[in-house]
């Protein structure tokens, strides 16, 4: 699903009306785990000398949604770091590792489909909004010794859809799929290298609990 297309659901949602189900008033605290997904093509540094390589990562993570209007919330996603290995590639498939840690704090709007008396009684959502991401302890391993690797921080537009499994009156089971537009600039000992495009999609399952 494309980050336009979550958009354009949350933004129909919000004008729906429908028999609600969820007060103004209600909070919710979500914990499970999340992977992040970075896509393929991260793109390429120093004038195109190095194609770069961001992998997967699984953490724990922990989301708080407060209901600002009925079916309506406003929910800020927190997580441990998150840690990435790099590779860059030469043209003649040299490889150079680094790695770097993360923290992706994200804050949505988001629209419950609470009360539409769907099978399971399922309660799917949707959402928008902004997502911050801050790097620290990069490394990157030349053959030379560590070089001092810098990756900027990041505020992109995040997009946000899952499922929520009640099995009981307070308690569901979550599964959700986000969308991250991360971009960093990157530099080398002070020397500016380019951009790296992670952009993921993050994959999670959580015990969510309302009260």
């Amino acid at each position: 699903m494309k980050l336009q297309s979550l958009v354009l659901a949350t933004a129909a949602a919000l004008t729906m009306t429908t028999a609600f189900a969820v007060p103004a008033g209600t909070w919710s605290i979500a914990a499970g785990a999340h992977m992040v997904d970075p896509k393929s093509d991260n793109g390429t540094l120093a004038d195109g000398a190095f194609s770069v390589d961001v992998d997967d990562d699984i953490r724990p993570t922990v989301s708080g949604e407060y209901f600002i209007a009925n079916n309506v919330g406003i929910e800020l996603l927190a997580a441990i770091p998150f840690e990435h290995d790099i590779t860059l590639t030469t043209a003649d498939n040299v490889e150079i590792e680094g790695k770097t840690q993360h923290l992706p704090p994200t804050l949505s709007i988001q629209y419950h489909f609470d009360g539409y008396n769907l099978p399971m009684n399922v309660k799917p959502f949707v959402g928008v909004g902004v997502n911050y991401t801050t790097f620290f302890k990069e490394k990157l391993y030349l053959p030379e010794g560590p070089a001092k690797l810098k990756l900027d921080d990041s505020v992109g537009v995040a997009g946000h859809i899952g499922l929520d499994i009640p099995f009981a009156p307070t308690e569901s089971f979550r599964i959700d799929a986000r969308y991250m537009d991360i971009k960093t600039d990157v530099s080398l000992n002070g020397n500016d290298l380019g951009e790296v495009d992670i952009s993921p999609w993050v994959y999670g399952v959580a015990f969510v609990k309302s009260f």
